[in-house]
């Protein structure tokens, strides 16, 4: 199988993930103590039903076939520490959404015999 085929399938699958995904919600306002955890109703909060804004990325070695492949197409980007990550291709900000599309996509990559793994962080 091509490099592009995998990829297809890999992102085929990622946003079906991706989809089928559903955040936790929250609540965001101000506390009402300076590192308490309950909301003081009295000034605004918001629902968020996305979740936590935040990344992931899929990161594999640059000096593979897929690496180098995906570096070529545009797909993939320089890793901080080395190699390569690919971004989700989805417009989302929610963490969960993200994290649930690099894996997916990493699933089948490594079907493929692709050694990567999945990383994200919180913005």
């Amino acid at each position: 199988m091509t490099n592009e085929q995998i990829h297809k399938l890999a992102t085929n699958a990622a946003n079906a993930a991706a989809a089928a995904c559903t955040p936790t919600p929250m609540m965001v306002g101000t506390p009402t103590t300076p590192w308490g955890s309950s909301i003081d109703r009295t000034k605004p909060t918001y629902y968020v039903s996305e979740g936590p804004c935040g990344f992931a990325w899929v990161k594999m070695g640059g000096n593979t076939s897929y690496g180098r492949w995906a570096k070529k197409a545009g797909l993939a980007s320089k890793a901080y520490g080395g190699g390569v990550s690919i971004n989700p291709s989805i417009m989302s900000q929610s963490a969960e959404r993200n994290a649930a599309w690099a894996r997916a996509y990493a699933q089948v990559l490594r079907q493929y015999g692709i050694e990567c793994y999945v990383d994200s962080r919180l913005d």
